[in-house]
């Protein structure tokens, strides 16, 4: 263990622990300039920002959003991939093709599809008389349905896997539990919350922390999108610190931003740990 451990110390442990430090600082953006013990005055700057409050709100509605989406639908899928059985694995391969695509990628490619005027979903939603005009609908220009068409992407591109995750877990759940539970009458509604559910909780909880932690740092795909706008309606907490970091150069300020971030995801993955794995608890 050895040298993965001298790996991880060198190129995460190290520089987590410099970018903390760093947020204690006031630095100049210039190479080489010094910089300025502040205290907790980047933090007080931060938690004072209308602008860091609005991105935190933002990125919070984004990732349930993203989570809940990507949650319900994976799942109906895992549960149908394990009803066919064997017959499914022509359809999991297929299901899987988004996972090999990069977040880049996608974001132009719906970029594309729900751009205004001449995109290709507003096309067709006007063929097919949904909209009377292309251009009724400014999926990625109107700032109250901006974000949520932002989230577009990252659902059809992350959903798989979910499902794959959902469908690995459903392997390990006994068949002769539930056959036992359909004997005793028992209705598939109850079977999924009753048995299915609870015994899937360790899996749901990986699930939901890497998922939610990785949609919370999305980046890539809103700034090809929409490059935070219209009207900051999309900046999420990763565009903030990165622009705070180069466009506006005060590092110690997004290193303070960063590291409340950083905060935050490890209280969630905490929380979810306990309140769904629930390690040394029963199941009812």
């Amino acid at each position: 263990m050895a040298p993965a451990a001298l790996f991880l110390a060198v190129f995460v442990l190290w520089p987590l622990v410099r970018f903390v430090y760093d947020s204690f600082f006031e630095i100049s953006p210039f190479a080489g300039a010094g910089r300025t013990f502040v205290g907790l005055a980047n933090y007080a700057a931060a938690f004072g920002s209308e602008t860091f409050q609005s991105a935190s709100m933002r990125t919070v509605v984004y990732t349930v959003v993203v989570v809940t989406a990507e949650f319900v639908l994976g799942l109906a899928v895992a549960l149908l991939f394990t009803a066919l059985g064997r017959r499914s694995a022509v359809f999991r391969t297929i299901f899987m093709y988004p996972l090999m695509i990069a977040p880049v990628v996608a974001g132009l490619l719906w970029r594309f599809l729900l751009i205004d005027n001449f995109g290709i979903v507003n096309e067709l939603l006007t063929r097919v008389g949904i909209l009377s005009d292309p251009s009724q609908i400014a999926w990625l220009s109107d700032p109250r349905i901006a974000l949520f068409s932002v989230a577009v992407p990252d659902i059809w591109l992350t959903t798989s896997f979910i499902t794959l995750v959902l469908f690995a877990g459903l392997q390990n759940i006994p068949g002769d539990v539930i056959e036992a539970a359909r004997i005793d009458g028992a209705r598939y509604p109850r079977i999924l919350f009753s048995i299915i559910l609870p015994l899937l909780r360790p899996v749901i909880a990986v699930a939901l922390i890497v998922r939610g932690i990785d949609a919370a740092r999305a980046f890539d795909i809103i700034l090809i999108q929409t490059d935070g706008g219209p009207q900051n309606s999309t900046t999420t907490l990763s565009l903030l610190i990165y622009r705070t970091m180069t466009r506006f150069g005060d590092p110690g300020l997004a290193s303070a931003m960063g590291t409340v971030y950083l905060v935050a995801m490890l209280a969630v993955a905490i929380a979810a740990v306990l309140l769904i794995w629930r390690p040394g608890g029963t199941a009812r």
